[in-house]
């Protein structure tokens, strides 16, 4: 038996990860535009303690994945966790099968179209599409450079999505030492979903600036601005004291924040054009040099298992810089709601 969707086709933002990538895979498969969907939402949530060491991690105060990463739209996905190699092939199989498409996490070490390919492990999400029984293979689509679109052989997306993920080497950072265990990802998507227009995005910039104002439990759960800023300042303090964990944990939530940020930037940019208003072009570009921020906070803890000292110092800095940049957009994102 054989079968391979249509409609796949790639689709990968700059500044968003493998999940971002591939929910816009996802989504376009579903007749959705990725950018109003992903990028509608512009927030930060975040419970101390849930940071998982995965490329498509992203904090679900909403649920689902996809409910969380697309807070404005009536889409959902539900994780399968089988228990063998065997039993997560046949699950991905007989969805395929039945006409959906579906993500699945893999260790790049062992797929061959990959950079990483024998040499780092990681915790990565991809596409399948397709299957060909008879000839031993997955179709699977991977945008994330260099993109890959086409057959590898089933042993070999098996070693992938079976992988133990281990830390092998200095090299293997940041999404390691968390099994696959031959996850993988159903989404539903209701339709019809809400078309763009004036109205719409008026009450999707109000309801972002609103949640802005709360800080959740104003203890481990950070929440909004309030706790944005609790957040960088508790990691600045951390680092400063020699706490290694507060390195990933920073780096990867910030991984989120910035795909966020980037996805909501572009989102105020195509808004700006389809309804011909300079002023949202103008909030587009504060948004994306929210995003540029957070690039540099990453920066800044990753390199802070040499110098801890001096990457809490510059992470205080760039807090500062940062939460004045946000204060200022969301002011001017309450104005043209």
């Amino acid at each position: 038996m054989r079968v391979e969707l249509p409609g796949i086709e790639h689709w990968r933002h700059d500044l968003g990860h493998c999940l971002q990538t591939t929910a816009g895979v996802l989504l376009g498969f579903h007749g959705a535009d990725p950018i109003d969907v992903l990028g509608a939402g512009w927030g930060f949530g975040y419970r101390a303690g849930d940071v998982r060491r995965e490329e498509y991690y992203f904090p679900c105060l909403r649920g689902s994945l996809f409910a969380s990463i697309a807070p404005h739209h009536p889409i959902t996905s539900t994780w399968h966790e089988p228990a063998d190699a065997e039993q997560g092939w046949q699950e991905v199989r007989a969805a395929v099968a039945a006409g959906l498409p579906v993500a699945v996490a893999a260790d790049n070490y062992h797929l061959p179209f990959r950079p990483a390919y024998r040499d780092v492990h990681t915790n990565h999400l991809l596409v399948v599409y397709g299957f060909d029984d008879e000839r031993g293979v997955a179709l699977v689509i991977d945008s994330v450079p260099p993109r890959f679109r086409g057959e590898i052989t089933i042993p070999e997306l098996t070693a992938a999505r079976d992988s133990a993920n281990p830390v092998v080497h200095d090299r293997d950072m940041f999404f390691t030492a968390r099994p696959i265990g031959n996850r993988w990802l159903e989404v539903g998507v209701e339709h019809p979903l809400p078309k763009l227009d004036r109205d719409r995005l008026s009450a999707v910039l109000t309801a972002n600036v609103a949640g802005y104002t709360g800080d959740g439990d104003g203890g481990r759960e950070y929440h909004g601005l309030p706790g944005l800023r609790r957040f960088l300042t508790d990691a600045a303090s951390r680092l400063a004291d020699g706490d290694p964990a507060v390195i990933d944990e920073v780096f990867v939530v910030g991984g989120t924040a910035l795909a966020v940020s980037g996805l909501h930037g572009d989102h105020l940019a195509a808004a700006a054009r389809r309804f011909a208003e300079p002023a949202l072009a103008e909030l587009a570009r504060e948004v994306d040099r929210i995003a540029h921020h957070w690039s540099a906070v990453r920066i800044i803890v990753a390199a802070g298992r040499e110098d801890p000292e001096a990457a809490a110092r510059g992470l205080a800095t760039r807090t500062t810089a940062l939460l004045a940049d946000y204060t200022r957009t969301l002011n001017r994102m309450s104005r043209l709601a």
